[in-house]
């Protein structure tokens, strides 16, 4: 699929004048209209009626081999649903503003909604089989106990779950409940422009001045976006709202004790051992946010920083155009020092079209990695503007993309990775390349202004992470009491904001409508949490290769094969570490707060 680039973006004050990569999803489907997608998905709805008529209700009675087998056809049906569902969200993420392409993705949602709806019975069935007779027959089937880990993870829900008539009504709704909000939310997004000194920006681009050089630049464009949000802050306040209580309508059916307990044990955490991770990233606040940006206040010559001061590039910060191709053999060679193996498989990435890079109207603001499914390979897509900060988004994209073809090894249902897990490979690849970068850079300033750039990208992943976290909970706690006003959900906002960030800031007003632009708010609750989980375990490994831990690189790439088949503590066993130990959670804070002490000691 071609799609046409916006060469005109802006990176700082410069033009990103190169052509920038599109993606081809042709090795999913050649268009909306190709006829093998009719194909495929006529073909999975003939098979999950066969398949519900041949097994639904006779899962207690089948032999380990028989069950085996027909979890293995649930999977094969479910792979050409993810290959359906994988191409429509990819069109839609590559153009929101097309009405086309939002009819497109509701309708395939829809269609492979009431496909699944036939298949629906397998896992509640499974989750209705005792425990000693679900081992009988794993004890007696090899074949069977290749499942295990998915059957495990699947168990996990069995007392969350619902009957069998309210778990299919919950399923067929969603396409007009929550994932019908969240269209809404998109399609407003990717519509929206935003004006910044009379110049009309997408989003992204808008939120991209945030960080320009130019501090006039910086303040108008935060001007443009609390105006654009503020305008349709109604809208995004009425979108919170309902989120949150189909939230709880449905966590009070399924027992949860509280809004982010369905999320972490899909994470397969104990709400405790998440509680200790927020707890000690509040407790280091003043180590670290307050602490930088009391520098960075300094370093920029004023009394107080504003919000949009926030990702200001340091006075000693190259702020060049990194050419496309410069970023990704950067992020390849810090790679291929590391493994040759992951910079292979990455490189697959650049020789083929699975990357949209370039800037345009309508596209997804952000970025993000697309597993699609394993019998065909990942999507990445990112915004690049050309700064030292996209290299290192493209490195964290690229670890995601390399992992998800690594676990793909493990089949569709045990390549899916926790999200605690799941940033492990994405934050290591952002390390290896900003330490190669480090480590070339014998200039003093230079060296500084690297070295402040990781800090400041490591504090957006922990600190300004929790904060978020800190936000959605306090909001679905307040939205138990009824609707929550737009104001009220302002003032939340602001509140963990002073809280995080620290007294180096003063914040306007008008700041407290930025919580509207996050999607992850929308589109998975609770979600943040897993960056900073990520983030302190990616710096305790990254420790442990430092100090020549043996067969660092082979334990790493087993780890990544794994997928979903083990947990965080059988991963990390061979490392040496331990994420339920309150020790590990320091230690990956400490590695934050020993970059600022070098940077105080610089300075």
């Amino acid at each position: 699929m071609t799609i046409p680039q916006d060469s005109k973006a802006r990176a700082g004050g410069a033009r990103v004048a190169e052509a920038l990569p599109s993606w081809d999803l042709s090795d999913l489907y050649a268009s909306p209209q190709d006829p093998k997608l009719a194909a495929d998905l006529d073909r999975a709805e003939a098979e999950a009626q066969a398949f519900n008529a041949a097994h639904a209700g006779r899962l207690a009675g089948m032999s380990g081999d028989a069950l085996a087998a027909a979890i293995a056809r649930y999977e094969a049906i479910e792979e050409v649903l993810g290959r359906a569902m994988s191409y429509a969200q990819l069109v839609f993420s590559g153009d929101a503003q097309d009405a086309a392409n939002g009819r497109f993705y509701q309708t395939v949602q829809e269609r492979v909604t009431t496909i699944s709806s036939h298949l629906l019975f397998l896992t509640l069935e499974l989750n209705r089989l005792e425990d000693a007779a679900l081992d009988q027959k794993v004890a007696a089937s090899a074949a069977l106990a290749r499942w295990q880990p998915w059957l495990r993870d699947l168990r996990v829900f069995r007392p969350h779950q619902l009957s069998d008539e309210l778990e299919k009504l919950l399923h067929e709704k969603e396409v007009t409940g929550r994932s019908a909000w969240n269209r809404l939310f998109d399609e407003t997004v990717a519509g929206m422009r935003v004006t910044v000194a009379g110049e009309e920006l997408t989003v992204s681009a808008a939120l991209n001045k945030l960080s320009d050089r130019d501090r006039d630049v910086r303040a108008a464009a935060a001007k443009g976006v609390s105006a654009a949000f503020g305008d349709r802050v109604r809208l995004f306040s009425l979108i919170t709202n309902v989120l949150a209580k189909d939230k709880e309508i449905i966590d009070g059916w399924r027992n949860y004790p509280r809004p982010t307990s369905a999320r972490n044990r899909g994470n397969m955490v104990e709400d405790e051992v998440v509680d200790a991770l927020v707890a000690a990233v509040r407790e280091s606040f003043p180590r670290l946010s307050h602490r930088y940006y009391a520098m960075k206040a300094k370093w920029l010559g004023l009394p107080k920083l504003m919000h949009w001061d926030r990702n200001a590039p340091l006075p000693d910060q190259d702020d060049a155009v990194i050419p496309w191709k410069d970023a990704t053999q950067r992020v390849l060679d810090s790679y291929a020092a590391f493994s040759p193996e992951l910079a292979s498989l990455g490189r697959r990435f650049f020789d083929r079209p699975w990357v949209d890079a370039a800037l345009r109207p309508g596209k997804a603001s952000g970025a993000f990695a697309h597993p699609t499914v394993p019998s065909a390979h990942p999507y990445l897509l990112v915004n690049y503007h050309g700064k030292t900060r996209d290299v290192m988004t493209l490195a964290h994209e690229l670890g995601h993309g390399v992992h998800q073809i690594l676990a793909g090894e493990q089949g569709y249902l045990m390549s899916s990775t926790p999200l605690t897990l799941a940033e492990t490979a994405s934050v290591f690849g952002e390390m290896l390349t900003f330490r190669a970068l480090l480590d070339a850079e014998t200039d003093p300033r230079r060296r500084r202004a690297l070295l402040a750039s990781k800090v400041e990208d490591m504090l957006n992943t922990v600190v300004r992470q929790i904060a978020f976290y800190r936000f959605e909970t306090l909001l679905h706690e307040e939205r138990k009491k009824g609707e929550v006003a737009q104001e009220r959900i302002g003032e939340i906002w602001m509140q963990v904001q002073v809280e995080s960030l620290g007294p180096a800031f003063d914040f306007t007003p008008d700041y407290a409508v930025y919580w509207a632009y996050i999607p992850h708010f929308v589109h998975t609750p609770f979600y943040v949490y897993a960056y900073a989980f990520g983030d302190c375990l990616v710096n305790a490994l990254y420790g442990v290769f430092r100090e020549g831990h043996p067969r660092f690189q082979e334990k790493y790439l087993d780890m990544l094969k794994a997928g979903g088949t083990r947990r965080h503590k059988e991963l990390l066993a061979p490392f040496g570490l331990d994420a339920s130990d309150p020790a590990f959670w320091r230690k990956g804070l400490d590695v934050i707060s020993g970059f600022i002490d070098e940077l105080e000691q610089a300075a």
